[in-house]
């Protein structure tokens, strides 16, 4: 068998080191025009800031390509005939392959903005995209970042690194509203604001001056302010990659269509990551996942389906992290920005607005945990998941919320205060901490489930 795996992110990396695992005589080629070498995209803000090399961001030597007989070819694919089995290369040559992984990925959204083609606007995606970035800063006093996702936070922190004045604009008002809830939102702005970062929330882009020689000089918001600025940080979200898909028999809709098994339209094309949709998510999930773990997760699942184990794909309970400059943050579960029908929420924040924690639960008996907003604390993924999939009471957790601290040790500790502080919230439900225990009793515990506090 020869695999042609089209992009060699997580997700494309991942399922040829499963393959070659599972069928340890099978070719497999990894085809990219990005860059030769695999390397940590979530990294890419930090070469940025000087923090990281380069060659720091891969998780891999480049010698580990050849002793695990994966080849490599630094190319854009252009064209492909799926009735040939035929790929066409940007390079003037032609790629057969017996199945095709697609891994292409996203690309950054544009939304036919006066002026988004001028010099220095621009999305952070890709390598390319980072040296854009640090050519078109060079020297510059000031940069707009339009939008407050995950992306804009970083853009912004990333000029601030390097003395340029960061201003954003937030469409919503508070930050990433279709996420946060305000409590947390606020401790965002919080960040900005300690940080001297102005934000313009309930703004949005409405047009991009240029300078009469082809470069950004300004923006005009929705409120009709002009800003004056030398580069323009597109931070409006990701679309799946389609190009080469478009190119064939591929079904598409907003993503490239596949199966549980992530199967395309077309036999022996398979497709995966931020570039696939998934034509019957399940329940509660998104068509479109677009996450480093989920790649990761669909990497694996289509390798084994490759090789002929066939294997649906089940995500599995939500996470996702982030950091926003001094503020870590974690999501687990079902974790609404807004009130929902038969969910509460017991919300914990400290005094220095530099850490809190929120459990969301079933309103009514057993009051069963659903998910989790966690800020300046570390939480243990394997005991969080544990504690939603078997469907722990909220007194449960409190009691043993021990178990899923993760901060470093020496940290200062908060599970007194919270608990207390949810018993104030709700005396019908109040609970007794229980003593903290060692690191393996607690792992231990996490494996075994924990009983319900006397």
């Amino acid at each position: 068998m020869h695999l042609v795996i089209i992009g060699n992110g997580i997700t494309g990396v991942t399922c040829a080191l499963t393959v070659r695992r599972l069928q340890p005589a099978a070719r497999i080629t990894l085809v990219s025009g990005e860059s030769i070498h695999h390397y940590s995209r979530t990294a890419l803000m930090y070469v940025y800031m000087g923090h990281l090399r380069y060659q720091d961001t891969k998780p891999y030597g480049d010698w580990f390509w050849d002793e695990n007989r994966l080849g490599l070819v630094h190319a854009t694919a252009t064209a492909l005939n799926t009735s040939e089995k035929l790929l066409t290369l940007d390079n003037g040559t032609t790629l057969a392959y017996d199945q095709l992984l697609l891994a292409t990925g996203s690309e950054s959204k544009r939304y036919g903005w006066p002026g988004q083609d001028l010099a220095g606007v621009q999305g952070l995606y890709s390598l390319p995209d980072l040296e854009a970035m640090a050519r078109d800063t060079h020297g510059i006093g000031r940069g707009v970042v339009v939008g407050g996702g995950l992306i804009g936070v970083e853009l912004a922190e990333m000029l601030h690194t390097r003395g340029i004045e960061p201003v954003v604009l937030v469409r919503d008002a508070r930050y990433w509203g279709a996420v946060l809830p305000p409590e947390e939102a606020n401790l965002v702005d919080r960040q900005f604001h300690e940080n001297h970062v102005p934000v313009r929330y309930g703004t949005e882009l409405r047009e991009i001056l240029g300078d009469g020689r082809g470069r950004v000089r300004a923006v005009v918001t929705t409120a009709g302010e002009e800003i004056e600025c030398q580069w323009v940080g597109l931070a409006t979200g990701v679309t799946p990659n389609l190009g080469l898909a478009k190119t064939s028999e591929v079904e598409t809709d907003k993503g490239i269509l596949v199966d549980a098994f992530l199967r395309t339209s077309v036999p022996g094309v398979f497709a995966a990551g931020d570039c696939a949709q998934h034509r019957q998510p399940g329940a509660g999930e998104v068509p479109i996942e677009q996450l480093w773990y989920t790649g990761r997760m669909q990497g694996e699942t289509v390798a084994h389906t490759i090789c002929g184990q066939a294997t649906a794909y089940r995500r599995g309970i939500w996470f996702n992290s982030a950091k926003f400059f001094n503020l870590e943050y974690q999501t687990y579960g079902q974790a609404p920005s807004e009130p929902t029908p038969g969910l509460s929420s017991f919300y914990w924040e400290h005094a220095s607005a530099r850490a809190a924690l929120r459990v969301y639960f079933q309103a009514e008996a057993p009051h069963a945990v659903m998910g989790f907003n966690a800020l300046g604390l570390r939480l243990r993924h394997a005991v969080c998941e544990q504690w939603i999939r078997e469907q722990a009471s909220v007194g449960t957790v409190l009691a043993h919320l021990g178990a899923a601290n993760f901060d470093p040790e020496f940290a200062r500790q908060h599970e007194k205060a919270i608990v207390a502080d949810f018993n104030r919230q709700f005396p019908q439900l109040a609970v007794t901490l229980k003593q903290r225990k060692g690191l393996r009793a607690l792992l231990r515990e996490a494996q075994e489930g924990f009983s319900s506090p006397r």
